[in-house]
């Protein structure tokens, strides 16, 4: 049993899903907690870990993630969270209009804290920044993060097969597999 710590259920049933096809059990623990800004989202994983591990002294794992467009220079990336928060959608599409270059991914960053000390994980997906919002399931940047053709709020359940959150979450729980076959 491993905690997740987040305060959204979305989230969490997202990954408690994988982790049912990795035999991993995932226990949610909502909580909201102070995330340390900086300029590399595994260096504010970490950190914000490290803060957690010291009142929870179990194992448990975050997770953060971000939206880089390459034209803005990897804007707003770790700021992410803010940024939508502060001009969201409209205001992403506003500073890139008459931009040819809409390459954009996103990543995600998996903290775990076994105990002992933080390892990260992280996943990526590339894709374009749309031109207009587009679709009507999913949530922040979904509408305007187009892969493949579609963006992820156009893609509804099918955008969490793909997605960076999963590729992280399936790295690290690939990795507790592996532990957890080796010391059997």
């Amino acid at each position: 049993m491993i905690l997740f710590i987040t305060s959204n259920e979305g989230k969490f049933k997202e990954v408690k899903r994988i982790g049912e096809t990795f035999g991993v059990e995932v226990e949610w623990m909502k909580m909201e907690y102070e995330e340390i800004q900086g300029s590399d989202l595994e260096e504010i994983a970490i950190k914000s870990a490290e803060l957690l591990a010291k009142e929870i002294k179990k194992p448990f794992f975050i997770e953060d993630s971000g939206l880089f467009v390459e034209a803005l220079k990897g804007f707003p990336g770790p700021y992410s969270s803010y940024v939508f928060k502060t001009i969201g959608n409209n205001g992403i599409l506003k500073l890139m209009e008459g931009v040819n270059n809409r390459k954009a991914k996103f990543k995600a960053v998996v903290a775990y804290f076994d105990g002992k000390g933080v390892r990260t994980f992280s996943g990526e997906v590339h894709g374009l920044i749309a031109t207009e919002k587009r679709g009507e399931k999913g949530f922040g940047y979904d509408p305007i993060f187009e892969y493949k053709g579609r963006t992820f709020a156009e893609m509804g359940d099918e955008k969490n097969e793909v997605s960076h959150r999963r590729r992280a979450i399936e790295n690290f729980f690939r990795s507790i597999a592996k532990d957890r076959s080796r010391t059997q």
